[in-house]
């Protein structure tokens, strides 16, 4: 099994491309064409998932729903596909404690904040209650704590 430290060095060369630099944490940019991956490093999974994203030519999403779409096909490809070619275990559980952070964080941003009923949303980052009407607007909020704004 590669190191990760080879792995990047493998990665750079089949994909030359595709920018890889150290940053805070594993970040695929598509408008810079770079996947960010910690310093010292040790996690593989994580590493193939975000060049799946670059793979996939994923972007923006419009709806949040999406984006949960975006991080499945990200994960299957890394599994299916570069797991397979760079000899990397991708385990199940941890494909699905990442998926959960992104079910979790789907969830508290339709939660209505006046009845806690759970809400559709209706256009970019704007929600309405089913059972209430109420509706919000949510923060960006995948890095930084979620905020709610009721509009009506």
């Amino acid at each position: 099994m590669l190191s990760t430290t080879s792995l990047i060095t493998r990665l750079k060369s089949d994909f030359p491309a595709i920018t890889f630099s150290s940053g805070e944490e594993f970040h695929w940019s598509s408008q810079k064409n770079t996947i960010y991956y910690p310093k010292n490093t040790s996690d593989s999974e994580a590493l193939l998932h975000e060049l799946a994203h670059a793979i996939l030519k994923h972007t923006t999403y419009s709806k949040d729903i999406q984006l949960i779409e975006i991080e499945r096909d990200a994960w299957e490809y890394a599994k299916q596909t570069l797991a397979k070619r760079y000899e990397i275990a991708i385990n199940e559980t941890s494909i699905q404690e990442a998926l959960d952070t992104y079910r979790d964080w789907l969830h508290a941003r339709s939660t209505c904040p006046n009845c806690q009923a759970t809400g559709i949303q209706k256009k970019t980052n704007q929600y309405t209650c089913l059972a209430c009407h109420t509706k919000w607007r949510v923060n960006e909020a995948r890095i930084c704590a979620l905020r709610r704004y009721r509009i009506t």
